[in-house]
């Protein structure tokens, strides 16, 4: 059976069952919440070892073909046009729709709402726990936070290529890893179906939960639609630009499994293992291409979960302010220019990453007036998180590929029968 079907059967029977679980029960949520975890924890288990291993042999490949910095900047650069696009697209979207999606005589005051927890970005500690005082530090951390690993594997790589007489041991040593930790990832994403029934469950019970809060259900539909849009629609149409020809519907097809995984887990080094597989079996992307694109874009492409965070910052704003008395166009455009830059904030939270934007945004924009806005919406944390994950990982699945086959890294013709 295919991997994408199984995620499908596994997604319709965890909702099934969620949906089905006595709503508000406080055992059966912690029992949820502790099988989340767990689950979560299988999907991630096999992440740091593949990923390590096969960036390290990238890098030393890509600087062997003196190709390593334009493979470099061309990631980047797709990383950062793609994120501004759906970043101001979604604000777009959000300040024509936003009138119609609650009642405009409700107003939240600042005083309703008292801030009982604070949510940051991590920032500082993000850039001192890049290059830690013990290198090897960087390979035993609880693999959340992955760009230590990645810098550790990028230098290593570097460093391979110095002397290949005496690099040449290490390297079939790596190279041989990088293979093996790669079947062993393969194995998770044969029985990550079964996970992915629990979380499929745990996301329908929260869902059930919200559908009783009348005032969240506007926000919903609008996210909803415009990230299937976005991603079964924009996304394999920009493939168009390609030459020679692609069929974008069938990547679009391929890598359904990776949408599943995505939205239902929220978490982005969840899926790091079913896009690894996905990319390589399905559309052929070779091994250096693909390891490098996953490492700059689970790290700095976050601009879905940015877009969401900035959608439900305007709503919250209306909330407060539902004239928006004082609020003028070049203040979404600032909220739009925080937004982008949080998306490259994101790598710590994998797994929260539209709330933590969501939370930044409130405190950092308005001189403090909004500083508690976020916990309005801490009821669909889950959602956003789900939505804002689900488009970073299709986005990551696209450029992915688009990177790969412009560059000529596509080891065989596209398929039309995939895993």
């Amino acid at each position: 059976m295919k991997i994408w079907l199984k995620f499908l059967i596994a997604s319709v029977l965890g909702i099934t069952i969620g949906m089905l679980l006595p709503a508000g029960n406080s055992s059966v949520a912690s029992a949820l919440a502790w099988l989340e975890k767990f689950a979560l924890g299988i999907g991630r288990y096999a992440v740091v070892p593949v990923l390590f291993f096969s960036l390290t042999h990238a890098v030393y490949e890509f600087r062997k073909d003196n190709q390593l910095g334009r493979i470099l900047l061309k990631n980047i650069l797709f990383i950062a046009i793609s994120s501004a696009a759906v970043i101001f697209s979604g604000i777009i979207i959000t300040l024509i729709f936003s009138p119609l999606i609650f009642s405009p005589e409700r107003r939240i005051g600042i005083e309703t709402v008292e801030q009982i927890e604070v949510l940051t970005l991590g920032t500082s500690a993000n850039f001192l726990d890049v290059f830690p005082s013990n290198m090897f530090h960087a390979l035993v951390g609880n693999g959340l936070y992955l760009f230590p690993v990645f810098a550790f594997a990028f230098f290593l790589g570097l460093g391979l290529g110095h002397d290949k007489i005496h690099s040449r041991p290490v390297l079939t040593i790596v190279d041989s890893l990088s293979r093996i930790f790669y079947r062993i990832a393969s194995f998770f994403t044969e029985i990550i179906a079964f996970v992915l029934i629990v979380l499929a469950a745990y996301w329908a019970y929260r869902y059930n939960g919200v559908l009783q809060l009348q005032g969240y259900r506007g926000l919903i539909v609008m996210l909803g639609i415009f990230s299937i849009v976005l991603c079964f629609g924009i996304f394999p149409l920009f493939l168009y630009t390609l030459k020679p020809k692609v069929n974008p519907w069938m990547i679009l097809y391929g890598s359904l499994a990776s949408a599943f995984a995505s939205f239902f887990s929220g978490d982005f080094n969840f899926s790091i293992p079913v896009l690894q597989r996905h990319l390589k079996e399905n559309f052929g992307v070779r091994r250096r291409s693909s390891a490098l694109s996953l490492a700059l874009f689970s790290t700095f492409c976050r601009g879905g979960s940015a877009m969401v965070a900035a959608s439900a910052f305007i709503i919250i704003i209306r909330l407060y302010n539902p004239a928006l008395l004082g609020i003028t166009m070049i203040d979404f455009f600032v909220i739009g220019l925080y937004a982008f830059v949080i998306s490259f904030l994101l790598a710590r939270h994998p797994g929260a990453g539209a709330y933590i934007a969501l939370a930044a945004l409130s405190v950092g924009f308005g001189g403090g007036e909004y500083r508690a806005g976020y916990l309005i919406l801490k009821p669909l944390a889950f959602y956003l998180i789900a939505v804002g994950t689900f488009i970073d990982v299709m986005l990551t699945a696209f450029g992915t590929y688009y990177i790969a086959k412009t560059n000529d890294y596509i080891e065989e013709p596209e398929k039309t029968s995939f895993i």
